[in-house]
C-alpha cells in the first residue's frame, strides 16, 4: 500500500522496524501521541517526515539526544544553525542536497518561495523557542 509522506510520517524504531504514523496535524497533540506510541524506543527512534514551506520558520528548534538529517527535495531553503559558541552557520540547500543538525544545535530555516524537505529526526526531548 502506498502512503504520502506529507500526510503520514514514518517511525523508524528498534529492531529495524518501520511504522506508518497517523495523519500529521503538526500540532503538539500529534507529537505527544507520537511520543506515547514510540517513547520506549528512546533516542534511537527516528521520525521521518516531509513538509512543504512557503515562508521562513518562525521558531528555532533543537534535538538534544540525536542528529537530524534535513534533505531538500524541491525548491531552495537555507538552514540556519546556532553553534554551541553562539555563532550562526547558514547552509543553502537545493533539491537533492542535505545537511545534518548535530545533537544540541539550535536550527531554523529561511525559504525563498516554496521548498520541500524530508526530515529524519531523533525527536526525543525536542525543544522550541521563538525566532
Amino acid at each position: 500500500m502506498a502512503h504520502n509522506l506529507n500526510k503520514n510520517p514514518i517511525h523508524l524504531g528498534l529492531g529495524a522496524t518501520a511504522e506508518v504514523e497517523p495523519e500529521m496535524t503538526g500540532d503538539m497533540e500529534w507529537y505527544a501521541g507520537y511520543g506515547a506510541r514510540h517513547g520506549d524506543d528512546g533516542a534511537e527512534g527516528r521520525l521521518v517526515s516531509m513538509y512543504t514551506f512557503t515562508e521562513d520558520w518562525n521558531v528555532w528548534e533543537m534535538h538534544p539526544k540525536g542528529a537530524e538529517v534535513v534533505l531538500c527535495t524541491a525548491g531552495v531553503m537555507t538552514l540556519v544553525q546556532e553553534m554551541p559558541d553562539g555563532s550562526h552557520q547558514s547552509t543553502a540547500l537545493k533539491a537533492g542536497e542535505y545537511a545534518v543538525n548535530a545533537p544540541g544545535v539550535w536550527h531554523t530555516a529561511d525559504v525563498n518561495g516554496e521548498a520541500t524537505a524530508v526530515f529524519i529526526t531523533a525527536g526525543e526531548g525536542t525543544e522550541h523557542r521563538e525566532r
